[in-house]
């Protein structure tokens, strides 16, 4: 599984981006994303901004991270690990999607976010997609001439746009009653990837 921006392993670089990423969410509390300066996330981790841009270029770069870095955890503190075809990962990869986008809307101000809604959902996505793609890259036996970054993409899109439909339908069922639904959709994309024949023009 691939690990999230705060799990490096020198001990201060990952504590400076665990203040920065922190800094954020705090401040998304109050403020919409596009009021938050570099300037505001360094003063509220106490970091200067040449140490800011030693680890992210920008702000965007940073959202990203913050939320790959929560849903990374999220997996991690649930054990899941996907080796590309294994329905019982996959499915609690769903559930972890779900979840996540029921935590970011609750703990955060979403009448300031909504304009930046599509950087969440995609920084959202790409935080499946590198699960996905990491255990798929793992496995052995996977053809040769598929891409894993493709099937991933693909896959990790699907996802988000299903539990994404499933959050905003009004009165919605729990997510552990549409997990499987979503997992039916999803699983024949793996197994046909992993048992492809090459395409011929």
């Amino acid at each position: 599984m691939p690990i999230s921006d705060c799990e490096v392993r020198d001990p201060r670089v990952r504590r400076t981006r665990q203040l920065l990423q922190a800094a954020l969410l705090d401040l998304m509390q109050t403020k919409g994303f596009d009021e938050i300066s570099v300037h505001d996330i360094t003063d509220a981790a106490t970091i200067n901004r040449a140490t800011f841009y030693d680890h992210y270029t920008d702000k965007f770069a940073l959202l990203d991270a913050t939320i790959a870095g929560g849903f990374h955890l999220m997996l991690h503190e649930r054990n899941v690990h996907f080796d590309g075809t294994c329905p019982t990962a996959a499915r609690a990869i769903i559930l972890a999607a779900c979840d996540y986008l029921t935590q970011s809307h609750n703990s955060s101000d979403c009448n300031r976010q909504h304009a930046f809604e599509p950087l969440i959902d995609a920084a959202i996505v790409n935080a499946i997609r590198r699960v996905l793609a990491e255990g798929m890259k793992n496995r052995g036996d996977a053809p040769p001439f598929l891409s894993p970054e493709m099937v991933s993409a693909t896959v990790s899109w699907a996802i988000y746009g299903a539990v994404k439909q499933w959050f905003y339908t009004p009165s919605h069922p729990p997510a552990e009653e549409v997990v499987p639904d979503i997992l039916q959709l999803v699983m024949p994309i793996l197994q046909k990837a992993l048992s492809a024949e090459p395409h011929l023009a």
